[in-house]
């Protein structure tokens, strides 16, 4: 299929696949002849390069980062684009990336999707912690890494959504491990679980200790924690317990439903969840989010980190009380 548009927020894994298909489609000797790389404002000259044929051996790869059409289509480039695709080369490939989502109700995606391959890399949100055990299982396969469950956990825990850094860990486990089984010790070891600060973080700002939690931010920051991966950890964190709060309330006993519909892999972390927040009330938890939303929107931005969280910090304290 020479038409490929691949798209999402985790670049690492869409570009290992962009890795991927330029090693399946050029000849290492033809590189420099067969592949191309363009922004998106030059669509037409990687339009009239694709539709050329290779030259030498091989097939040929043309590729163009953050396409515009994907979001506003000029009728001129939607023309170009419908005149170009059927007459691609069988051994040329065409290539779109780009972070967002497609506008599925634009002629120039709707086109793409029709002939060509669409694969979307979206990072899993941080509190689908069954679907971020299965990615990080699935990546420790390909490594052949083998993670008893405690060891699967932690790195779970460690990395989160972070594919490019859970690649290095399995990385550095894999040649610790030379073949055995990797468990919780080994990843306590090598691996730097800051996550679990930013677990402690979470536990001052349901307890209400300010100045706990703002030591603990100092901490992280101070070990150039990403302020994003804090955020994420504690969503994560307040999100499960809002679930779990709700349920109860609710009169659900049962851990196993609970865990279902909380997203918890683990039922057995429920008995804990439960001791967790059996101070608190679901409208209280509930007003964290918010606050977290904002914090996202404002580190996103481009507002000082250390400023945003630290307000982060001190408003969900007062939210709780």
């Amino acid at each position: 299929m020479p038409v490929h548009l691949y798209w999402g927020e985790d670049a690492y894994r869409r570009g290992q696949a962009v890795e991927q298909l330029r090693a399946a489609a050029v000849e290492p000797a033809w590189e420099a002849f067969n592949f191309g790389r363009y922004a998106g404002e030059a669509l037409i000259d990687a339009l009239n390069q694709a539709a050329s044929a290779p030259f030498g051996g091989g097939g040929r790869l043309v590729w163009v980062e953050e396409a515009r059409i994907f979001s506003h289509c000029p009728e001129g480039e939607l023309a170009e684009l419908a005149r170009t695709l059927p007459h691609l080369h069988p051994n040329g490939h065409l290539l779109f990336t780009l972070q967002g989502k497609p506008d599925g109700r634009l002629k120039s995606t709707k086109l793409v999707a029709k002939v060509g391959e669409v694969r979307e890399f979206s990072l899993i949100p941080p509190w689908q912690e069954a679907k971020l055990k299965a990615q990080v299982q699935q990546m420790a396969q390909e490594r052949k890494v083998t993670l008893s469950a405690p060891a699967l956990q932690l790195l779970t825990e460690a990395v989160g959504n972070d594919t490019r850094r859970l690649d290095n860990e399995l990385e550095k486990l894999a040649l610790f491990a030379q073949g055995r089984s990797v468990d919780a010790e080994a990843v306590g070891a090598l691996v730097a679980t800051t996550a679990h600060t930013s677990f402690q973080l979470a536990a001052a700002l349901l307890a209400g200790e300010a100045a706990t939690a703002l030591r603990v931010l100092d901490e992280l920051l101070r070990r150039n924690e990403p302020a994003l991966r804090i955020q994420a950890v504690l969503v994560n964190q307040f999100r499960t317990w809002l679930w779990v709060r709700v349920l109860i309330e609710a009169g659900e006993r049962d851990a196993q439903a609970i865990a279902a519909a909380a997203e918890i892999a683990n039922p057995g972390r429920v008995y804990f969840l439960q001791k967790e927040v059996e101070r608190t009330s679901a409208e209280r938890l509930g007003r964290v989010l918010p606050i977290l939303l904002g914090l996202e929107v404002a580190l996103k931005s481009g507002r000082p980190e250390r400023a945003a969280l630290e307000s982060a910090v001190l408003h969900i304290v007062n939210a709780l009380r």
